[in-house]
């Protein structure tokens, strides 16, 4: 599966200053660069997929924002801008007078090839709803799924492009989008009107829509579905979990309401007698987790796999991905899901696989010697994990964790656990170790906390009052506040130590 890369990278460089543009075009690096920030009073960075670097000590200075401000397209209300007939996007940040004082110049890049993994599924003629974390290519697919339909396929389809990224800036799209027509939008809260115009006006067999993240926008899908147009698009979150948990967002994949069971039908069950389960058929019948560029999950069948989560049962994956050679690989996977009741258990698993020991750590920006010093004299034995996927924890500074590097992204998205030091002192390492190694918990210890922590997130949910529960350890308490975001519910810790515990309660 061969790919081309088009990037139109000369034209994004040349709108930046002088003393950013040349020092940028020295390095030989430039095909793997994605961003430069310019914020006002720092020095310019350049972001690449696995790395950052400044481009010149000098601070940015006003003259260098509206330097790059005059030469390209206007800001619309979601503070984006492009370069016509690119697929640049320039973000600003403002200042509460709404002074630009920041710009993020992002690259746009058309890959014709990408979508070999998933290609079948997209002449199908099935709704697709790609998901994946920022920066994992979902617009770049979205782009070259719009130019298979209509030129490969020969389909009517319409882009609804909300912030011009599809089809890039200006009034003629990118060639990148093939032979596909574009809806531009007047601003980002229109979305779901231009959506329903699209059907309506415009007779399209297929409609491509990026960022659906309102409820309006879900409500808006379910309308094109059920007027029998293919539908692919893209949502936030990173997993099909992340929508179900999502109360905006869980039309997409059918809903999710609250049931109450007789008794005797709750004991046939051997569940509660509230459960959660699934309202409607899925507005998107097959759901692609982008994991990376090579690299994607997928359930082909949504309505299965809702349903299955909502039971606690197993749920198989396919995993699909390209090795070195180009070549397709395939692995049905199957894994933890939901509880019975509805509620998460995953991280409830990942204790039962490693509650005898500390939990291995990723040091990300900090000196790992020093910290693996401070455990050998607190006779704790701390693992180091040589990557994200074999973590149980993240550790890193402050400082690094305010400039929400790639590596900082990708531990949220996994849902780990998050410390940041402020300093890497010898106390604040102590603390650190100690917190770890009061994580040692007796299996039934840990599962008793997580299983107090469901029943009071299924109480909350069915309208109960908030819960405090008992005193754990500061690890056991990271899973349990997991727990409650994952169900968009508030939770603090209170007391103090050895008596602090988690209180969850709904926001309000």
């Amino acid at each position: 599966m061969q790919r081309t890369v088009i990037d139109d990278l000369d034209a994004l460089v040349e709108v930046l200053p002088p003393s950013i543009m040349e020092p940028l075009q020295q390095r030989e690096d430039r095909s793997e660069l994605l961003e430069v920030v310019m914020d006002l009073g720092r020095p310019p960075e350049a972001r690449f997929f696995t790395y950052e670097v400044v481009l010149t000590p000098r601070e940015i200075e006003q003259e260098d924002i509206e330097y790059v401000t005059s030469r390209i397209g206007p800001f619309g209300d979601d503070n984006r801008a492009g370069i016509e007939r690119t697929l640049h996007r320039i973000s600003a940040m403002r200042n509460r007078q709404g002074r630009i004082v920041g710009l993020t110049c992002r690259v746009g890049r058309a890959v014709f090839g990408t979508i070999g993994l998933v290609e079948h599924l997209v002449q199908s003629g099935e709704s697709i709803l790609l998901l994946g974390r920022p920066g994992v290519g979902k617009t770049t697919m979205l782009r070259e799924v719009a130019r298979v339909l209509a030129d490969e396929m020969g389909k009517r389809v319409v882009i609804v492009d909300t912030s011009n990224e599809i089809g890039g800036d200006g009034d003629i799209p990118h060639p990148a989008i093939g032979h596909a027509r574009r809806m531009q939008v007047p601003t980002p809260t229109m979305q779901h009107a231009v959506m329903i115009e699209a059907v309506e006006n415009h007779m399209p067999e297929a409609i491509i829509i990026d960022e659906i993240g309102t409820e309006l926008e879900a409500m808006a899908a379910r309308t094109i579905a059920e007027r029998g147009v293919q539908l692919v698009g893209t949502a936030h979150g990173n997993t099909l979990e992340n929508l179900i948990l999502n109360p905006t967002l869980s039309d997409l994949i059918g809903g999710i309401q609250t049931v109450t069971l007789s008794d005797e039908e709750a004991r046939r069950r051997r569940s509660q007698k509230s459960i959660l389960e699934r309202k409607a058929p899925p507005t998107f019948s097959v759901v692609v987790e982008i994991q990376d560029f090579n690299r994607v999950a997928v359930h082909p069948d949504v309505a299965e796999v809702v349903d299955a989560t909502l039971r606690g049962r197993m749920v198989k994956t396919e995993v699909r991905w390209l090795d070195g050679e180009g070549e397709m690989h395939r692995e049905v996977r199957e894994g933890v899901s939901l509880g019975g009741n509805g509620l998460v258990v995953r991280e409830r698993e990942k204790a039962v696989q490693g509650r005898a020991a500390v939990p291995s750590v990723y040091v990300y920006g900090m000196n790992r010697a020093k910290l693996e010093q401070v455990a050998r004299d607190k006779n704790v034995d701390l693992r180091m994990a040589p990557d994200l996927a074999k973590a149980g924890v993240f550790v890193t500074s402050k400082n690094y964790y305010r400039r929400r590097p790639q590596k900082v992204r990708e531990a949220e998205a996994a849902g780990l656990p998050i410390y940041v030091l402020k300093t890497s002192n010898a106390a604040e390492l102590r603390q650190f170790v100690e917190s770890l190694a009061g994580s040692r918990e007796s299996a039934g210890d840990v599962d008793s906390a997580l299983h107090e922590a469901e029943e009071a997130i299924n109480n909350i949910v069915n309208g109960g009052e908030p819960v405090r529960l008992s005193p754990r350890s500061s690890y056991v308490r990271r899973l349990q506040h997991l727990m409650a975001e994952r169900f968009s519910l508030g939770s603090r810790s209170r007391g103090r130590e050895p008596q602090r515990g988690v209180e969850i309660f709904r926001n309000r």
